[in-house]
């Protein structure tokens, strides 16, 4: 691989990773058509690794705030009594809103985990054809969605309570299971667990928020299952593609972030299967 071709495939992780049209699938689309399809698996790993960094940059603030919460719940024995001068009740209610924010994470990421392993066995014997077919389900998983967040909007509209942005534990399994889903190659990670997360009627903002969030456990767990092919990685690709990569992934990663919480927020994310279906019915067709 060519430092170029590293850039290239690095620019196209950044902007698939975040934008629901499955950066797996535009990587191996795009290997195949670089000729390159016995890149270790561990290439696309680093690759999201770098969009990872920019998911930490952006959610800096929610990330760190969940860290020391976390960091309290562990380490306060015996728990601050609420007649105590030391308790704080704004702290308390904070942190027993990220309390189960913490527990929701835990939970997606086991149940993630557990398709994860599973999966991982069936994708490097699977056909280029599966991606496309995956862009599809990507497709209907976006639309679906749609569909299903402005029947939330609706409820929410009629509703006196207030909605605080959380996550109970059974949308925690079930956008779980979707992120799970979107290991599968051609279906979009952040497309999946959003329109999960929408289907359970999750506020539409703390979906796309918690989608990118989950991702962090996730991506980092895949690379300490690929690191095996460290080797591998530095044999056969070289160093100087991997770093190029992984910066245009960071860059292009951290831009489309930002854009598509925008999109997120207007409810605007059936548009991308217009993108998503002709690319599969072409791929279907033409490419082999």
């Amino acid at each position: 691989m060519s430092v170029i071709q590293g850039i290239l495939l690095g620019i196209l992780q950044g902007i698939a990773e975040f934008l629901p049209i499955s950066s797996s699938g535009h990587l191996a689309v795009a290997q195949n058509i670089f000729g390159l399809d016995d890149l270790p698996l561990l290439f696309d790993v680093f690759l999201h690794l770098a969009t990872l960094a920019a998911v930490c940059l952006y959610f800096w603030r929610k990330i760190w705030e969940l860290l020391k919460c976390f960091g309290r719940w562990i380490s306060r024995s015996p728990k601050v009594k609420e007649n105590s001068k030391d308790y704080d009740v704004v702290l308390a209610q904070k942190d027993l809103a990220n309390r189960k924010i913490i527990i929701a994470i835990i939970l997606s990421t086991i149940v993630t985990g557990v398709m994860g392993i599973l999966s991982s066995k069936l994708i490097p014997n699977l056909s280029i054809k599966v991606t496309y077919c995956g862009f599809l389900v990507t497709s209907l998983f976006l639309i679906l969605s749609s569909f299903i967040e402005k029947r939330n909007s609706r409820l929410a509209q009629n509703s006196d309570d207030k909605k605080n942005p959380s996550v109970s534990k059974v949308q925690a399994l079930i956008i779980g299971f979707m992120q799970g889903i979107g290991t599968l190659p051609g279906i979009s990670r952040s497309g999946s667990t959003i329109a999960g997360a929408l289907f359970c009627g999750v506020d539409r903002s703390f979906a796309g928020e918690y989608s990118f969030i989950i991702s962090i456990p996730a991506i980092l767990g895949a690379f300490i299952l690929e690191l095996k092919d460290l080797g591998e990685v530095s044999s056969s690709i070289g160093a100087a593609p991997v770093i190029a990569g992984c910066a245009a992934a960071f860059a292009t990663g951290y831009i489309s972030l930002t854009f598509l919480m925008k999109i997120i927020k207007k409810g605007k994310l059936q548009y991308f299967a217009l993108y998503l279906i002709p690319l599969a019915i072409l791929g279907l067709i033409f490419l082999k």
